[in-house]
């Protein structure tokens, strides 16, 4: 067993293992981490605590010390310098000629540099930009250039379902997200509604997948004839939530009924093989 806390760092939702060396950490504390990047300031997400060996990924760097007030005015005073950052880089951009727009900027902990995200159509050679922003700020400059989801998950925002964005309130990584999954849960394809602020399909759609897959093996083909208890009736739609099954039955002097069954009410036949949407053509498909 290793004691180790658990860091988050601003702008990440992603938790990373520290070495506590022997103190007693509580969750919320600011501390001060080494990190690949350089000393940093991080909040604890994990409190102390002891841990598998084999869930050490990596060699765990050390915690240097718990935050101290003049560290929480080190970190406002270079929050208080990012929006003159930000406009001196967009007239150096304009003056350069390039296709690119800044979505933000960040000072490490120890000053030693500023760090740009920006986006772009295509590849930028930044080079000269770099160099006449570095005259400008007087500081030395990494120039980062991110993809539409990054930028969501940075900049964050309200999602179509009313919710702060996943990518920003707590998913830790991007996975693979699919039309095939949008599919298993029986959602409309109209990109307007399966896609998230980004632009690129809802990362919801992944981490729901799994029982909504599971439900749909369960439920009735639509357009299959079921036996319901009021007799055959043709479905035509599936509530995958509440395991219900929606149905037609047209009587014999025209007259259409449509009822809800659950799923336990119904009879049919399965087919051999479960039906799923593996045959997908790649064109459907959309990936990170």
């Amino acid at each position: 067993m290793v004691k180790i806390i658990g860091v988050k760092f601003k702008n990440s939702c992603k938790v990373y293992y520290f070495n506590p060396n022997g103190v007693e950490y509580k969750r919320g504390e600011g501390v001060i981490v080494e990190t690949s990047r350089g000393v940093e300031y991080g909040t604890v997400a994990i409190p102390t605590k002891e841990v598998e060996e084999d869930k050490i990924v990596q060699e765990l760097k050390p915690v240097l010390r718990r935050a101290t007030e003049k560290d929480l005015a080190k970190i406002k005073e270079n929050e208080e310098k990012i929006p003159a950052v930000i406009h001196a880089a967009q007239q150096e951009i304009e003056k350069c000629g390039l296709e690119m727009k800044i979505v933000s900027a960040e000072y490490p902990f120890d000053n030693s540099k500023v760090i740009i995200y920006f986006t772009a159509p295509t590849r930028i050679d930044f080079r000269e930009l770099v160099k006449s922003l570095a005259s400008v700020l007087k500081q030395r400059i990494d120039l980062h250039q991110i993809g539409t989801r990054d930028e969501t998950k940075l900049l964050g925002g309200i999602a179509p379902c009313g919710r702060v964005c996943c990518c920003n309130s707590f998913l830790p990584d991007f996975k693979k997200v699919t039309i095939k999954m949008a599919k298993n849960q029986g959602l409309s394809l109209n990109p307007a509604k399966i896609s998230g602020l980004c632009g690129r399909l809802m990362c919801c759609l992944e981490y729901e997948n799994e029982p909504y897959q599971e439900a749909y093996q369960k439920m009735p083909k639509i357009g299959s004839e079921v036996t319901t208890p009021d007799g055959k009736a043709t479905v035509i739609s599936n509530n995958m939530l509440k395991m219900l099954v929606k149905t037609k039955c047209s009587s014999k002097d025209g007259v259409v009924t449509y009822k809800e069954y659950k799923l336990e009410e119904v009879t049919f036949k399965k087919p051999i093989k479960e039906e799923t949407h593996d045959n997908i053509n790649e064109e459907e498909s959309e990936e990170l």
